[in-house]
């Protein structure tokens, strides 16, 4: 009973999705973001700002690897988590991973008003097209692929549900 790990770019519904995913399945719910907040006690803008990309990377390998070692959880990663290799490995080795893929336009369009939470998001339009299609290449290694546009996330959770289950049978 491995767990089930969701990546994919900001604003993909990976937190909105594993929680109904949690709720059906009756594993624990844990998005990284969110622990990080809470281990730091600061904001991920926060973070970023005063101790920078590289060592919020950092705490995003650590707390990777503590749930490689726990199972029972359906886990929302960072966008940025789930982009990189090793991290995507470990999660493989580990579990079962699951890339929401959503197009640029409608992640643009779901986190317009989020780019105080988002601190990728103040970069200019064509450097976020790159950091987008670079992280592409990392997610499409994932167990699972799910358009994740224009469907519920009910809709979503069910379909992952199904993959994940007959993968497991």
């Amino acid at each position: 009973m491995g767990n089930l790990y969701l990546v994919g770019f900001m604003g993909s519904g990976k937190s909105t999705v594993g929680k109904i995913i949690a709720y059906k399945t009756g594993y624990k719910f844990v998005d990284i973001d969110k622990l990080i907040e809470e281990r730091e006690n600061k904001t991920i803008p926060q973070i970023f700002k005063e101790q920078g990309e590289k060592y919020f990377r950092q705490l995003e390998k650590q707390i990777i690897q503590e749930f490689t070692k726990k199972s029972g959880y359906i886990v929302s990663t960072g966008g940025g988590l789930g982009a990189d290799i090793e991290n995507m490995e470990k999660m493989k080795k580990r579990g079962t991973v699951v890339w929401l893929d959503v197009s640029l336009d409608e992640i643009l369009k779901r986190t317009e008003k989020d780019s105080t939470e988002r601190p990728l998001l103040k970069n200019p339009r064509e450097k976020i097209e790159k950091l987008y299609k670079d992280r592409k290449k990392v997610y499409s290694m994932a167990d699972i692929h799910i358009k994740a546009e224009n469907k519920s996330p009910e809709e979503i959770a069910q379909e992952i549900l199904d993959k994940w289950n007959s993968l497991q049978g």
